[in-house]
């Protein structure tokens, strides 16, 4: 079992920073890809960010390239997310996730993740 705990989320300007954090119990956390989704009222959870177990790759929805930086240190068992020029349309809850899984690739979908933080509140002022 993997538990996963977001926190870091808050309310911003349009053009701030932010940075989320995703802690991770269970050791072998080190071995999983990682994602973060984010989801807003009625819409489904859409993918913002993956990386995979080592963090050697990584990629973004275009919406967020450029902005946002993914990236994990294992011996923390710690996902992070820092999001940059920020704008009210990203405001939504944020969601990390864990694929149980000991491969080398970034994964996209919501069904493909295992295990899912409680998610943390991003709100964008403009």
């Amino acid at each position: 079992q993997v538990q996963l705990v977001e926190s870091g989320g808050g309310l911003v300007q349009a053009g701030g920073s932010l940075r989320l954090s995703c802690a991770a119990s269970g050791r072998t956390f080190s071995w999983y890809p990682a994602g973060w989704f984010r989801q807003t009222p009625g819409k489904e959870r859409e993918f913002v960010a993956g990386i995979t177990r080592t963090g050697g790759n990584t990629d973004y929805a275009d919406s967020v390239k450029g902005r946002f930086t993914i990236s994990r240190d294992n011996a923390k068992n710690t996902v992070y997310l820092q999001m940059n020029s920020l704008k009210p349309e990203d405001t939504a809850v944020y969601y990390c996730a864990a694929k149980m899984v000991i491969g080398v690739s970034v994964y996209y979908t919501a069904d493909q993740y295992d295990y899912w933080g409680q998610g943390t509140q991003v709100t964008v002022s403009s």
